[in-house]
């Protein structure tokens, strides 16, 4: 396996929270052949679990941890046009590898961008990926507020997924419609679509 990491940092917390069942992410993980090579790219931060998960398969791990030191200000604050593609660019890890992004981690990212700033974001990431690459994003729907800065999703062995983000203040979220998410994936379509027992709406979309 190899990792590439842009300015990120591994955060493993001992309090463990409660596991979430996420069946698209655990279609995305049985899809992956041991035998071929995987390129992923993972906005979130890096984390010794996720690490641990690929470190048998033959995946180029690129770990962008956007939202960690200002991406998502930055993003939301520029004015919409090819200069905030530019921008979205510098927030990605330099490539390790010419072969093509084949899944993307976006975590609950989404809900913290502007549908100019999300579009622009994966504008850039689908300049890097194959035909046919998928994304996975978590996207508050049932809930009206949302935590003031983006979890820190950890898989669990068995494919569930645990938030390891500290609580804090809460904010409105945006509350995407699948229609608002398909003009500004940035060339990814909705694929499929869960809800899930926190009331998040599970995404995955393809390129």
């Amino acid at each position: 396996m190899t990792v590439s990491l842009r300015r990120a940092h591994t955060e493993d917390l001992h309090d463990t929270p409660q596991a979430l069942h996420a069946p698209l992410f655990q279609n995305v993980l049985d899809k992956l052949e041991p035998s071929e090579r995987s390129v992923l790219l993972d906005l979130g931060a890096a984390s010794t679990d996720m690490l641990a998960l690929f470190s048998e398969s033959r995946c180029c791990v690129e770990i962008a941890d956007v939202a960690h030191f200002g991406g998502c200000e930055l993003l939301n604050s520029a004015e919409p046009g090819p200069i905030l593609v530019e921008i979205a660019e510098t927030l990605l890890p330099e490539r390790v590898t010419h072969d093509p992004v084949d899944i993307v981690f976006c975590w609950d990212l989404p809900n913290y961008l502007t549908l100019p700033a999300l579009k622009a974001l994966m504008q850039a990431i689908g300049q890097r990926s194959r035909e046919g690459a998928v994304a996975h994003a978590l996207v508050y729907y049932a809930e009206r507020n949302m935590p003031t800065l983006p979890g820190r999703f950890v898989p669990t062995e068995d494919g569930k997924l645990e938030n390891h983000a500290l609580p804090g203040e809460l904010v409105t979220a945006p509350r995407y419609s699948p229609e608002e998410l398909t003009d500004h994936m940035g060339g990814f379509a909705i694929d499929r679509a869960r809800l899930l027992s926190n009331g998040m709406q599970e995404f995955l979309f393809r390129y």
